[in-house]
C-alpha cells in the first residue's frame, strides 16, 4: 500500500513538472497565424503613411480671345463718325441740329411742282456753311431761288444747291474751294421766299456725265443730313 501512495505521487509530481517544463502554450495551443502582407488593415495603413503621389504639371491659362473695343464717344455721348466716312455732311445752318429738321421734299410747290428740297429756318443773317469740301461751280441769282450757290464735290458726283441767300460770304467766287464748314453765306429770304419765315433752301443732285450745274437727280437731304442714310 505504501508502495502504492509513493507511485502515485511521483505520477502527479511528474505530470506537474512536464506540465511546468514542456513547451509553452502557444505550442501546446497552435501558434497564431501571422499577419498576411498586403491585407486589408496593412494595405490601408500603408496608403495612409505612404507619400502623396506627385501633382501633375501645371497648366498654361487658354488664352482669352479679345475684341477690339469700340471708339469712345464724345462729350455729347454718340461715337464720333471717322474723319474720311462717305456722306458723312455737315448740318448747312450755324448753330441747328439734326433734330430740329423737318423732312418736306415731297411738298408741294407753286405750279404742280415738288420742293425736291429741305427748308431749314433760322434768323435772317445766320451764317451757311459748306457741308463737304468741294468747289463753287456756279453762283446765280434767279426768281425763285434768289440768292443761290451750286457746290460741286471733289469726284463731280454730287451738287449741293444752297438758295434764299441774304448775301454771300466775302470773296466768294466761282470755282473757288471750299472746305467743310467754311462760311459761305447768310440766311435770307431772296427770290420767293417769305421775308417772314427766312430760311435755307437745300437740295443734293446726282450729276449726269454731262456735270451740268442746273440738272441732276434730285435725292432727299433729310436723311442724309441726319445720319439715317449716307451718300
Amino acid at each position: 500500500m505504501k508502495t502504492l501512495r509513493l507511485l502515485a505521487v511521483g505520477l502527479v509530481i511528474g505530470v506537474v513538472g512536464y506540465w511546468l517544463l514542456g513547451p509553452g502554450p502557444s505550442a501546446r495551443l497552435g501558434a497564431a497565424e501571422p499577419a498576411k502582407v498586403g491585407s486589408a488593415t496593412s494595405s490601408a495603413r500603408a496608403g495612409l503613411d505612404a507619400p502623396p503621389p506627385p501633382s501633375p504639371p501645371a497648366r498654361a491659362p487658354a488664352p482669352i480671345p479679345t475684341t477690339p473695343l469700340p471708339p469712345a464717344p464724345d462729350a455729347g455721348g454718340v461715337a464720333p463718325p471717322p474723319a474720311d466716312a462717305t456722306g458723312a455732311l455737315l448740318l448747312p445752318v450755324q448753330g441747328i441740329r439734326a433734330d430740329q429738321l423737318q423732312d418736306t421734299f415731297t411738298d408741294a410747290r407753286s405750279e404742280g411742282r415738288v420742293h425736291d428740297a429741305i427748308d431749314i429756318l433760322a434768323p435772317n443773317g445766320t451764317p451757311v456753311l459748306a457741308v463737304a469740301d468741294g468747289t463753287v461751280e456756279k453762283l446765280f441769282d434767279s426768281v425763285r431761288g434768289g440768292l443761290t450757290v451750286y457746290q460741286f464735290e471733289p469726284s463731280g458726283r454730287y451738287c449741293y444747291y444752297y438758295a434764299h441767300l441774304d448775301r454771300y460770304a466775302d470773296g466768294l467766287a466761282e470755282k473757288k474751294t471750299v472746305k467743310r464748314g467754311e462760311v459761305i453765306g447768310y440766311v435770307g429770304s431772296t427770290g420767293n421766299a417769305s421775308p417772314e419765315a427766312p430760311h435755307l433752301h437745300f437740295e443734293i443732285h446726282v450729276l449726269g456725265p454731262e456735270k451740268q450745274w442746273w440738272t441732276g437727280e434730285s435725292i432727299n437731304p433729310y436723311p442724309v443730313l441726319t445720319g439715317r442714310q449716307a451718300l
